[in-house]
């Protein structure tokens, strides 16, 4: 085989060895951003439940308007929204397709105030409590939201973080293993060199140095990629899901780049370390099988 092809094969194999490393890193790094931002999630989950106030239909505007400034004020309300009569049957005609009004000659519809909640109130006691409050007031007809949602919320939301840290750990343990693989196989093409060398005099450090050097250049090498592909997918989701996943928090996207960065290099140097060694043990008959 000549140089050309043996320097294009090496190359070929660092490739795969990198893109190997990137793919697994990737994967570990969107169960790291789930983990991250698990918190942030559930605030946005339960932040976006809320409730509907229906207004009484002899409320007049003005005093809709009070219940609503009253509401925004309240220490328990994100956002309250007012919504009337002519807004909600606009919002219903959209829906439909048909305008009803014209076919039942009156807008039966009720005026509204869409009320979101900060997420340490989205739970059913504080629910019920602030329902028996909105309900003293006069203008107030009915108060909706949907009781079994919220409580089924609540309930799986500490299920999900358990299940999704079981998870991570059964992941991480194939990425070492995956990773693993691919350096033992690298390495193993190799191996006759290390042999070469242990024999002419050279020490156990000096054979392993280059390896583990190399090692830590690949998981460097497949971090970097793996960070560019969580880079595009945190930009993605920033627009689809804007408030729960983005760059607008440094230290949580910083973290989750630190961590996939030292995983990346740990595990190649683990792995580079461990199969260096056991070719360095083998006789140099064994190496043939």
């Amino acid at each position: 085989m000549s140089n050309t092809a043996a320097k294009r094969k090496l190359r070929s194999s660092y490739v795969t060895t990198v893109i190997s490393i990137s793919l697994v890193l990737f994967l570990l790094g969107i169960i790291g951003l789930l983990i991250l931002n698990a918190q942030r999630l559930s605030t946005y989950v339960k932040e976006n439940l809320g409730f509907t106030i229906l207004v009484n239909d002899n409320s007049r505007e003005a005093e809709v308007q009070r219940l609503q400034k009253i509401l925004n004020a309240s220490s328990y309300v994100r956002e309250a929204v007012y919504v009337s009569k002519e807004e909600a049957a606009a919002i219903m005609k959209d829906e439909l397709g048909e305008d009803f009004v014209d076919f039942l000659g009156y807008n039966p519809l009720l005026s509204s105030i869409e009320v979101k909640v900060f997420a340490e109130y989205a739970n059913p006691d504080s629910m019920a409590v602030i329902e028996n409050q909105i309900l003293n007031f006069p203008q107030v007809k009915e108060v909706y939201y949907q009781k079994n949602l919220l409580h089924a919320v609540n309930e799986n939301i500490e299920k999900i973080a358990i299940i999704l840290g079981g998870f991570a750990i059964l992941l991480l343990v194939i990425a070492i293993a995956l990773i693993n693989n691919t350096i033992r196989l690298s390495v193993y093409s190799r191996r006759f060199l290390i042999k070469t060398m242990q024999l002419v005099g050279a020490t156990r450090g000096f054979i392993r140095r280059p390896f583990l050097v190399k090692g830590i250049l690949h998981g460097l090498a497949g971090a970097t990629v793996a960070i560019v592909l969580l880079s595009a997918l945190i930009y993605g989701l920033t627009n689809e899901m804007e408030g729960m996943i983005g760059f607008d928090n440094f230290w949580l996207v910083g973290t989750l780049f630190a961590i996939v960065i030292v995983l990346g290099i740990l595990i190649t140097l683990v792995s580079t370390f461990f199969a260096v060694n056991k070719y360095l043990r083998l006789k140099a008959e064994d190496l043939y099988f």
